[in-house]
This record gives structure tokens, C-alpha cells and sequence, in this order.
């Protein structure tokens, strides 16, 4: 079994055509290892979406090569990835994207009956105990704290076992002390269940909770920071990355 459980070789990414034109990634190649949690940070603008959408198989690169646990997206199909992002990838936002009229448990099974399987009442119910949330399982969004709606969200995100999650800024809606109740779930399944996150965040706070710091400029690498570092060296860190020179 292959260690690397994400790998972007080369990655170019565009919005817009002509003039208006944006090079959203240049040449972007970066490994993402089994079993770490990994921060994607940098200014607006940075490509830090960009990356997880295409490292997620959501966009499709200009050029360059993607490959999701072992499996190359290179010239797959539409069906073809998104067959492998329900069965390999898990996704946490911002905005929980949960469905108002379902309940907690019916959210979490959703993704596997929108592909045509039920999934066992017992896994729904392990995914959601998994995050704390036992007892709200028949509970709305509506009748749930921001924090708690994360939580389903990230019941989501696990009950197919991904062998990746991806979290575009999972606690940026959410307080401190909830958003740190997030990170010690998603820094549990690193260090106890050995999965693979990659988290975009704006939040020096958050990227302090994980193994390794990927900072983007302008659509390029310009720091790999594989050592613990404090929320302040992260923050010193993000305003003074700028572009190297090819």
C-alpha cells in the first residue's frame, strides 16, 4: 500500500480566458503522506481552494497530474471521479452544507443513498457517536449548535472511510471553544485511526494543530513547514511569504 494517499505533479490551474485570464495554481507539485494532518494556508487570492478542489478531483487542472490513493484522475471520466471522490474522499466546509429537512442521521447517510446504497443503520450510528453526537442523531440542523452541525458534517465526511479528508476552513464559522472541539476530532483521526486530512484555514490557531504547513503566494508553494510551530511563528510566518523566483 502506497504512503502517499494525495500527489500533485505540476499542477496549473486557470479561471476566465484572454486577457482576463487568472493563474489560480503554477506549477504546483506537493505530497500529501497517509496518516498526517496537513494546513493549507496563504493570503486571498493565494490558490489555497483552488488546490483542494482540484487535489479533490472537484476542478480539473490545465495541466499536470492528481493522484487520490493510488488512482490516477489523469483522463478519467466525470463518472469515474466522482465514483472515487464517494468511496475515497471525505469533505468538511465552512458552511456544513447540510439538508434542513433531514435529520442528523439521514445527512450522514445521504451521500451513500444519493449513490444508490443504505448504508447500515449501525455505521450511521457509529459515525455519529464517533463525534459526539449520539444522542441529537434524530435531531435537525435547525435544532443543532453551529458546532454540533460540524459534527455532522464530519460524520459525513467518515462514514464511507475515506482515505482522504479535505476541510475548506471547517471552523471558520464557529467560536473558539468549538472550533477547537473540531480540530481535536480531526486531530483524532490522525493520531488515532491514522487518516489523511488536508485542511485549508486562515486560522494560525488551527494550523498549529497539525503536522505540516503548505503556505501559498500568488498560485505557488513558497513555504513547507514540516515541524510543530506555535500559532504566532504561524501568523509571523503567513505575512511574509512572497513568490520565489523560478
Amino acid at each position: 500500500m502506497t504512503t502517499q494517499t494525495v500527489v500533485l505533479r505540476d499542477v496549473r490551474a486557470t479561471y476566465g480566458t484572454g486577457d482576463r485570464q487568472l493563474v489560480a495554481l503554477d506549477g504546483v507539485s506537493v505530497t500529501f503522506e497517509r496518516g498526517t494532518f496537513s494546513a493549507v494556508m496563504g493570503p486571498s487570492g493565494s490558490g489555497k481552494s483552488t488546490l483542494l478542489h482540484c487535489a479533490a478531483g472537484l476542478d480539473r487542472p490545465v495541466t499536470g497530474s492528481i493522484t487520490i490513493d493510488g488512482v490516477v484522475l489523469d483522463g478519467l471520466t466525470e463518472d469515474d471521479v466522482t465514483r472515487l471522490r464517494r468511496d475515497r474522499i471525505g469533505f468538511v466546509f465552512q458552511a456544513f452544507n447540510l439538508v434542513s429537512s433531514l435529520t442528523a442521521e439521514e445527512n450522514v447517510a445521504l451521500p451513500a443513498r444519493l449513490a444508490g446504497r443504505r448504508p447500515p443503520a449501525a455505521d450511521v450510528a457509529a459515525a455519529l457517536t464517533a463525534v459526539g453526537l449520539a444522542g441529537r442523531r434524530r435531531h435537525r440542523p435547525s435544532e443543532l449548535s453551529g458546532g454540533e452541525q460540524q459534527r455532522v458534517a464530519l460524520a459525513r465526511a467518515l462514514i464511507s472511510r475515506p482515505a482522504v479528508v479535505f476541510a475548506d476552513e471547517p471552523t471558520g464559522a464557529l467560536d473558539s471553544v468549538t472550533s477547537r472541539s473540531i480540530l481535536d476530532l480531526l486531530r483524532a483521526l490522525v493520531d488515532e485511526h491514522r487518516q489523511t486530512v488536508v485542511m485549508v484555514t486562515h486560522d494560525p490557531v488551527a494550523a498549529a494543530r497539525a503536522d505540516r504547513i503548505v503556505f501559498l503566494a500568488d498560485g505557488r508553494i513558497t513555504d513547507d513547514a514540516r515541524v510543530p510551530l506555535t500559532a504566532e511563528a504561524i501568523a509571523a510566518r503567513t505575512t511574509h511569504q512572497v513568490v520565489k523566483p523560478c
